[in-house]
């Protein structure tokens, strides 16, 4: 099975730090956040991996090059620029392939064990679920969330919602219609899918963040290095301090 990183956007949150630098190479404890999500999806078996370029693309290039020092092969898609989230997998579904697959942002950090994806990923079909969603609680900044979930649906209108956590399992036939090169935005697919009952989910309690801004950066920084990881562990590493929830993920506002 493929996974995809998405790491195309410019980061307008993390301004100034990705003027220079793209987002999925902010560094926490001295390593790479793009680093951490290739350990945590070689370690469910995912070794095929597609990351798409934009912003700054390549300096990740050259950073993570074919994947071989991190066990695991990686190709990229170049967007001449940021063609949002639907527009971005669409573009990049040559390299993906006809099966369904794991898409997730490059700005996330999380001790998610994505073999729980990989499981829910071959549940998807072209006449079935289209795709299948993690959700998280609610953090301060976003407390009305994105979604409902109900028997194992995710619903657009539900009483209790939660937030989308930028980790998805997804089904080609969801970007039907997509122009290639085209801007879409996620959102829009699955809210559309919703409505037909066929987009399936699931609400993760552990450790998630997103990394989203300058302060929040920072505060994983600080918290990883209290907790004594050194950033290359067979395992991503729970903080020991709690840290504060991270604003509402790109994957899906874009």
């Amino acid at each position: 099975m493929k996974a995809m990183i998405l790491s195309a956007g410019r980061g307008e949150r993390m301004r100034p730090l990705t003027d220079d630098t793209p987002k999925a190479l902010l560094r926490v404890n001295d390593t790479p956040l793009v680093v951490f999500l290739i350990a945590a999806l070689e370690r469910a078996g995912i070794r095929e991996l597609v990351i798409n370029l934009a912003h700054l693309g390549d300096q990740i290039a050259a950073a993570l090059g074919d994947g071989t020092a991190h066990g695991v092969h990686i190709e990229y898609s170049r967007e001449a620029e940021a063609l949002e989230t639907a527009g971005g997998i669409a573009y990049a579904l040559p390299l993906l392939g006809a099966a369904p697959f794991i898409a997730v942002n490059a700005d996330v950090y999380s001790d998610y064990d994505f073999s729980g994806l990989v499981a829910a990923a071959r549940t998807l079909s072209a006449q079935g679920p289209l795709a299948h969603l993690v959700l998280v609680e609610n953090p301060p900044q976003h407390p009305h969330g994105d979604f409902g979930l109900a028997g194992g649906h995710v619903q657009a209108a539900a009483a209790v919602r939660h937030t989308f956590s930028g980790m998805g399992a997804y089904h080609p036939a969801l970007f039907d219609g997509i122009a290639r090169g085209a801007r879409a935005r996620l959102a829009d697919r699955l809210i559309a899918a919703m409505a037909r009952r066929r987009v399936t989910g699931e609400l993760y309690r552990g450790l998630w963040q997103d990394v989203g801004t300058p302060e929040r950066l920072a505060a994983l920084d600080h918290a990883l290095r209290a907790a004594g990881d050194s950033g290359r562990s067979a395992a991503v590493t729970a903080p020991a301090t709690p840290l504060a929830w991270h604003m509402r993920p790109r994957a899906l506002a874009s």
